[in-house]
């Protein structure tokens, strides 16, 4: 055993020495109860993400029909089609779908903002706890995305008017943006603290699981939707202002995971990595690991400790360097800047396309008859004037919104869930880039085939249907999970969770785009979008060959941490030789492989 004495002479070679038999163990260790741990408490976050961020696509028709339906739907149907007898049936929102797109003066911007706006809070959410992750530490913020999240979850289904110039759909946007920041913070937040308790051999799966939530969140809030009509139909179907409970009920349930996973994620402790590299505290980052195994093999996915760290790190001295002339001095470098510019644009390109189809699932839905009833050609007569019209016939409105959720489940279970659970199943088979890049390639192919036989498509649904579910499974067993995945690997620890931040912002930026600049003209001039997005899949794919595979290496190696703690500047909470040496007196003993 070394003496205190003799680790002056040589500190850090000591210390690298010994953080670096500890990561090695870290990395090899088997996979046990606290990488399950792990995985729960982010994919249950996650699952929350997505169903709070998707769930909105159902409700608001049901808003637009309750609070607008009786302003905007007026007149009568033609006899030819309203009754046996002859006579005219009055449309009212009880028989008639609204059409607030339409309708409304500016609906088409409208509605997009309302669908887009929970994407911009994403944005702020995913740069902010980004940021935030990397300088106060990855413990510190998790768990308060999900407070965030739960109090505008209940904002969001109690919305109403407030005020004149507040309306019930300014009221719902705001919450909705709000509850944006919180889904965003949780993107870099539990991708990172996943990547850095993992063991190399599954930090992949381990990752792609967490994401792989997703798909059950948007499967679920279909089948919420379905649940909550089936209680509500008789009310439904005797007054259509009932389907103000249903969005209102299926919107709060997202509450109940978020809840759930709220206490789990406050106790989970500070990654090693960042107690390490970030703080300086190695030796608390030793003792983690230790008790990390130790957890992994004694079947409980509790734990108990956590504040080591800050006991360990208090009234000592500290030396500051700035986060952002870091930052700036590591991301100057032209390779680099390479890697986080690929991470960036591999995810926007991805989400314009994403979303731009997502908020257009009315579409798809009317092509695979699970949007109502088709329009039916009359012949209305008008004094001595016969002409053929085009005319949708009077609905049951509780059908109408019970065929839509049982449309949404079947696309959700034809490719989208599907499709994420072969990305967990062959990741690290297969690799990263190799899945991005058939992921984006496949994708180019259907959204490029649709663009050029639309006409054809477009009349024909079971062509139309297998195209679309293959171009949904290759979104999920593509990019849509590997552009989450690989930035929380390739950035040093001390940047990670802002790398990661930034590439999911660039996505939702993208996502924005594809809402609110391209995604209403989907209806309208289909090929043209169609087109546009499989180009910038393309693009996508080109980009992705800038990125390195990450399959089977450590953390370390992937970022070049080569030297104490990854670089001989600190950021963040600060860092001294003279510290780790402090540290490594404290407990000369310390031994984890004997």
């Amino acid at each position: 055993m070394q003496q205190p004495q003799q680790l002056h002479s040589q500190p850090i070679s000591s210390i690298a020495s010994r953080r670096a038999v500890a990561f090695a163990h870290l990395d090899e260790a088997n996979l046990g109860w606290f990488h399950v741990r792990a995985v729960l408490v982010a994919g249950v976050g996650f699952f929350t993400d997505s169903y709070d961020m998707f769930v909105i696509s159902q409700a608001l028709p049901m808003i637009y029909q309750v609070y607008y339906g009786s302003q905007y739907i007026q007149g009568e149907f033609p006899s030819e089609i309203s009754n046996s007898n002859g006579s005219s049936l009055a449309k009212t929102p009880q028989n008639v779908r609204l059409d607030f797109v339409s309708a409304h003066p500016n609906g088409v911007h409208v509605d997009a903002w309302l669908k887009a706006s929970t994407n911009w809070g994403n944005l702020v959410g995913q740069v902010g706890f980004g940021y935030l992750g990397d300088r106060l530490g990855r413990k510190r913020i998790y768990g308060v995305e999900l407070v965030i999240m739960c109090v505008c979850t209940i904002g969001s289904a109690l919305s109403s008017s407030l005020a004149q110039g507040f309306s019930m759909l300014v009221v719902l946007g705001l919450w909705r943006f709000c509850l944006g920041i919180g889904i965003g913070g949780d993107y870099p937040v539990s991708c990172v603290i996943t990547a850095e308790f993992a063991n190399v051999r599954y930090r992949g799966t381990m990752i792609a699981a967490v994401f792989a939530m997703q798909g059950i969140g948007i499967l679920t809030g279909a089948i919420a939707y379905v649940a909550t009509l089936a209680v509500f139909k008789p009310l439904v179907q005797a007054d259509y202002k009932n389907l103000d409970y249903v969005w209102r009920i299926t919107l709060g349930i997202g509450l109940i995971p978020a809840l759930f996973a709220i206490y789990f994620r406050l106790t989970v402790p500070e990654t090693p990595r960042f107690t390490a590299d970030v703080m300086g505290a190695t030796q608390t980052a030793l003792n983690d690991i230790d008790q990390i195994l130790i957890v992994n093999n004694i079947g409980t996915v509790t734990t108990s400790w956590g504040n080591e760290t800050a006991l360990e790190f208090a009234n000592k001295p500290v030396e500051k360097v700035s986060f952002f002339a870091d930052f700036k001095a590591y991301f100057g470098q032209r390779k680099n800047f390479k890697i986080l510019f690929a991470t960036s644009y591999c995810w926007f390109a991805l989400d314009v396309a994403w979303y731009g189809l997502a908020i257009n699932q009315s579409t798809v839905l009317s092509l695979i008859n699970f949007n109502g009833p088709s329009k039916m050609a009359v012949n209305v007569t008008t004094g001595n004037n016969t002409q053929l019209q085009y005319l949708t016939p009077p609905i049951d409105i509780w059908d109408f919104f019970h065929q839509t959720a049982l449309g949404n489940v079947i696309i959700s279970m034809a490719g989208t869930v599907p499709g994420y659970w072969f990305t967990v199943a062959l990741i690290e088979r297969m690799g990263r880039k190799p899945i991005q890049i058939m992921g984006f390639a496949v994708i180019t192919a259907c959204l490029g085939f649709m663009a050029v036989f639309w006409n054809t498509l477009s009349q024909q649904q079971v062509p139309f249907l297998i195209i679309f579910t293959i171009a949904q499974f290759f979104f999920q067993f593509g990019p849509n999970a590997t552009t989450f995945v690989i930035p929380g690997e390739v950035f040093p620890t001390r940047f990670r969770s802002t790398g990661h931040g930034i590439s999911a912002a660039s996505g939702k930026f993208g996502a924005i785009l594809g809402i609110q600049a391209v995604g209403p003209y989907f209806a309208s001039n289909a090929v043209a979008v169609l087109g546009v997005f499989s180009v910038i899949m393309f693009s996508g794919l080109v980009a992705t060959f800038w990125l390195p595979e990450t399959a089977g290496r450590s953390l370390e190696e992937i970022s070049r941490e080569d030297s104490v703690g990854g670089s001989s500047r600190r950021s963040g909470v600060g860092f001294s030789a003279t510290n780790e040496v402090l540290l490594v007196q404290d407990d000369v003993d310390w031994a984890l492989v004997q």
